[in-house]
């Protein structure tokens, strides 16, 4: 039985509700516990975990290394969890949250298999009046109108995440095929038995990418359909290094500052190379390159300081990556085919394990849906212009609604009854990633407008999730009800977030942190580059007694 109501008296307004039992919805929790604040979580899924809950499919993994990949709050924590790899996998990552979540004994304070549905703010008492619905199922659709509850709470924070709202394509004739259909971002907990199976995947994004190996050992026929190729470097993964993880541990404070330190809150073990590409021999770069790329991870995006920036540098990347490609898939055409025409890094980076190989196995087959997309889905597979591809399985690794989604989801109602989707219509507005202007007492999580996917999260999340908490604790302390971002402070924020990324080259690509992987969203860059400088600037900004805000 899921308990459905939260820990708090019914006469009083929770002071925190909490949207999201990820890695920042439990943190959030233990930190208003903290400072005396009562809080409350409501999550969706039946377990904690977020993401990681969410995305079982084969192969995968985070991308940022394990003793990264982890919080940083607690040093008695950091000492007694043992990673087992490099790159830590969905089960070991899900289990260190569920660890996680019994140390601090954090689930008697959340409301599993629930989900908010919308959220409107009291202008009269200066709260939010939340409504749920419980189905227990742990579904991304939700539940019925049977299991709807209302909740009351001075501040909402949302900690939905930014990759946790599935994009699911609507393809013609999806209804009528008869065989199953998975997305990669809500895997079955049972898993899938692919074996003796012919199986369709359409996408080669970082899921397509970490699942494609995997599926092809097992099934019969695999062929892939990719729309668009991406850059994908070697993760050489493996067990975890002893006496790293030993220097790591004895280092831990100092090694978690320099980290906070660099553009994207990780990787200060692998030095950053400030100097242009163009500035060594071909040789030089080369043998440059080839060292980054055999440390494996995300080590090559740091051969040179001017990749993001200068053309002709990044074409210098372009062209090993290409070289690399054709060495490592045995057929031209289908090496060509995997190749990317578009800016190195200028999209979602991708990290692997054998994944270019994997087309130099007989049964795997690679179809280009770009210049003749995928026409219908049909009773026995789905066709693409005059060829038919029959299936027993098609994997949907097509990505999320990122940032937005789960945020747009909820029907947000603010001051004179505005709503979050009104607000947005032209992209979204917040000040510091954090606030919304109109909607006073909400706060964000690795909102847009804030460096979030573009770092390391749980870093990101706990900058975020210390800030929020200090913010309510001073509001309380100053008996002030409300802090509400301007509409001048958080048109100047998103100017100043455009400034940064169109100084750079990652504007010109065609990825999700634009939104155009969304039909109908519009196209803004919504992660903000570069950790510390933010950092700084949200530091800043509370010091001074957050007078950027309207506080009453």
């Amino acid at each position: 039985m899921i308990d459905t109501s939260p820990n708090t008296s019914h006469d009083d307004p929770i002071d925190v509700l909490i949207v999201g039992a990820g890695f920042a919805g439990m943190y959030m929790l233990h930190r208003c516990r903290q400072h005396g604040l009562s809080a409350h979580v409501v999550e969706a899924a039946t377990d904690v975990g977020g993401t990681w809950y969410w995305n079982r499919y084969p192969g995968a993994r985070c991308d940022v290394e394990s003793l990264e990949y982890s919080y940083s709050f607690d040093a008695d924590l950091e000492q007694e969890w043992r990673w087992t790899e490099r790159y830590a996998s969905q089960p070991e990552i899900l289990s260190y949250a569920q660890h996680v979540a019994e140390r601090f004994d954090l689930k008697r304070d959340i409301t599993f298999g629930t989900r908010v549905t919308a959220a409107r703010f009291d202008e009269t008492t200066s709260t939010w009046q939340v409504a749920t619905h419980a189905d227990g199922t742990g579904s991304e659709d939700g539940g019925g109108p049977e299991g709807a509850a209302s909740l009351e709470a001075r501040f909402v924070v949302m900690a939905t995440g930014c990759l946790s709202s599935t994009n699911k394509p609507d393809f013609e004739g999806m209804d009528d095929f008869a065989g199953e259909i998975y997305h990669t971002g809500e895997w079955p907990h049972e898993g899938v038995d692919f074996s003796g199976k012919r199986v369709g995947v359409i996408g080669t994004g970082s899921s397509g990418i970490q699942a494609i190996p995997l599926i092809a050992a097992e099934c019969d026929e695999l062929t892939v359909f990719q729309r668009t190729p991406n850059y994908s470097l070697p993760a050489h993964n493996g067990p975890l290094d002893p006496a790293w993880e030993a220097w790591v541990k004895t280092n831990y404070p100092s090694f978690r500052q320099a980290n906070r330190e660099q553009q994207a809150a990780f990787g200060s073990h692998v030095p950053r190379n400030e100097r242009s590409a163009l500035e060594y021999s071909e040789e030089e770069r080369q043998q440059i390159y080839e060292e980054r790329w055999q440390a494996g991870g995300f080590a090559m995006t740091r051969s040179f300081g001017d990749l993001g920036s200068d053309e002709e540098a990044n074409q210098t990347a372009q062209s090993f990556v290409a070289d690399k490609i054709a060495e490592l898939v045995d057929d031209a055409d289908t090496a060509a085919l995997l190749t990317p025409d578009q800016l190195f890094a200028c999209k979602r980076m991708c990290v692997d394990t054998d994944y270019f190989a994997t087309y130099n196995q007989d049964h795997v087959h690679l179809v280009d849906v770009r210049s003749t997309p995928i026409e219908t889905f049909t009773p026995t597979g789905l066709r693409v212009g005059d060829t038919s591809y029959d299936f027993d399985i098609v994997v949907l690794a097509t990505g999320y609604d990122a940032m937005t989604g789960s945020l747009l989801r909820v029907d947000f109602e603010g001051r004179s009854g505005q709503r979050l989707t009104e607000a947005w219509s032209a992209g979204p507005v917040t000040y510091l990633g954090l606030t919304v202007p109109g909607f006073p007492n909400l706060f964000t999580v690795t909102g847009p407008g804030s460096p979030s996917v573009l770092t390391n999260m749980i870093m990101a999340i706990e900058q975020h999730v210390e800030w929020i908490s200090d913010c309510i604790v001073y509001l309380t302390a100053n008996g002030l009800a409300t802090i509400e971002a301007s509409a001048q402070e958080a048109t100047a924020w998103v100017g100043h977030v455009n400034r940064v990324a169109e100084a750079t080259l990652f504007t010109t690509c065609n990825s999700w942190y634009l939104g155009v992987n969304i039909p109908g969203k519009p196209r803004v860059y919504m992660p903000l580059m570069g950790f510390p400088d933010y950092v700084r600037r949200c530091d800043e900004v509370a010091a001074d007694g957050y007078r950027t805000f309207a506080l009453a």
